[in-house]
């Protein structure tokens, strides 16, 4: 028994050890792993400091803008909806899909000059909706829905109202009818109506005078553009012209007083009013043109250049280079009459071909024997020569006799309001852009 306790307070004394290096494991272990898991931890950050670097510097996506920009224009010879996407800094994408929406409705392949078109896009420069006017009477609207763009074509309904318009001719009929696209297509409509009496290149006079009543086509109780002409009368060198638009069997034509057609076999001339005026700023809207007779035929000296329209139907029997006429072209048309058309700069047409009363065939041009720029013409009749300004021309066909009671009534209506109806003055009604008024 006497050793009891010093094998207790050993035993104790063990103990002690063991837990004091029992905690100094635990110590150095804790150490340890602290130390892996900091050493790990700076690994992980040091692995994401990149991405994390990469995600404070990228700028928050905007919320998408309400504000709406509109790109308006009028569409340029030769230009496509291509280029307008392209200049504006617009989507392709977006092109391409208003394409799609848009092709069962009406082509946008080939789109006219002078036509008004509008684009709307948002903030971020997303076409929200695009409009272009295919006519005076219709456009083609495009909206951008959740599915898509939604494409339709809108045909508008117009007032109409007879409107007398008249003038003096001072210069020429282009200024006589004054500015404006309407103006000027209402003039070129109404040289169309007596093309078969009266050269509007050469025969006006100062003094000429002219009456029209015409469609006046208006839109929320304004003007917006001329319809069809119902009658005009135009008075050139003392002679007076009439001439009654009216309808058989839903067609259309132009007669005198007494119902013969206005459509003759040949036009007045070869140079025609419309294409010279068309092609013309404001500033030389109507070029100077001489008429000269020599022993066969006639010259119109024009601008080289000057388009030159067959004055009747026909079919070409030359077309190429002969001798002193240089390019020429010649048809024979019915009847036993034959055209000829020399000096020209081009030939438009093949031979053998068949050709339209006022489709171009050439131009103006010095070409063969000739001192300058004009078109040497000729008319033939059974191949002895004829005076052009002094032929007696056959008419087209007159309104049959059935018709005629229904066309006297109509003629007496037109006469009635012809001197009714007082010139409108439509300097205080231009006609507003639809594209702007829309």
């Amino acid at each position: 028994m006497g050793h009891t306790a010093p094998c207790i307070s050993f035993c104790q004394s063990h103990h002690e050890s063991e837990q004091r290096e029992a905690l100094v494991f635990f110590k150095t272990s804790s150490k340890k792993i602290l130390k892996g898991i900091f050493i790990a931890a700076a690994f992980v950050v040091l692995a994401a400091l990149p991405v994390l670097i990469s995600l404070y510097n990228t700028p928050s996506k905007p919320e998408q803008s309400d504000e709406k920009v509109e790109i308006n224009g009028f569409i340029q010879r030769g230009e496509t909806l291509f280029d307008i996407f392209k200049r504006s800094e617009l989507d392709p994408k977006d092109l391409s899909l208003l394409k799609e929406s848009v092709a069962g409705v009406h082509r946008l392949s080939s789109l006219l000059p002078g036509q008004p078109y509008r684009i709307t896009v948002d903030g971020d420069k997303r076409v929200t909706a695009f409009e272009y006017w295919i006519n005076d009477d219709a456009f083609v609207n495009v909206t951008r829905a959740v599915s898509g763009f939604h494409a339709e074509k809108i045909t508008l309904e117009y007032e109409k109202q007879p409107l007398c318009v008249a003038g003096v001719i001072e210069d020429n009929l282009i200024t006589s009818f004054g500015e404006g696209r309407e103006s000027l297509l209402l003039a070129l409509n109404l040289s169309d109506v007596f093309a078969w009496d009266i050269d509007f290149n050469t025969d006006l006079r100062k003094g000429d005078s002219y009456r029209v009543i015409v469609e006046g086509l208006f839109r929320d109780g304004q003007f917006r553009i001329y319809g069809d002409i119902l009658v005009a009368e135009f008075i050139n060198g003392g002679k007076t012209f009439r001439a009654y638009r009216f309808e058989i069997n839903g067609k259309a034509g132009y007669y005198d007083a007494e119902g013969s057609s206005m459509r003759k076999q040949f036009l007045k001339a070869p140079l025609s009013f419309r294409h010279i005026s068309s092609g013309f700023s404001r500033s030389r809207m109507h070029p100077i043109l001489k008429i000269r007779r020599p022993h066969q035929g006639l010259y119109y000296v024009a601008p080289a250049g000057t388009p030159v329209s067959a004055t009747a139907d026909g079919k070409v029997s030359f077309a190429g280079h002969k001798g002193q006429y240089g390019r020429l072209v010649v048809i024979r048309h019915r009847n036993g009459y034959q055209t000829c058309y020399g000096h020209l700069s081009r030939i438009k047409i093949k031979n053998g071909a068949n050709v339209a009363q006022g489709q171009v065939i050439g131009n103006v041009g010095s070409s063969g024997m000739s001192t300058g720029p004009h078109l040497h013409f000729e008319l033939r009749k059974n191949s002895s020569p004829v005076n052009p300004r002094k032929a007696d021309i056959p008419r087209g066909e007159p309104i049959p006799k059935e018709w005629m009671s229904a066309f006297e009534s109509h003629r007496v209506r037109m006469e009635q309001q012809m001197v009714s109806l007082r010139p409108a003055d439509m300097a205080k009604a231009r006609p507003q852009p639809e594209a702007a008024a829309h």
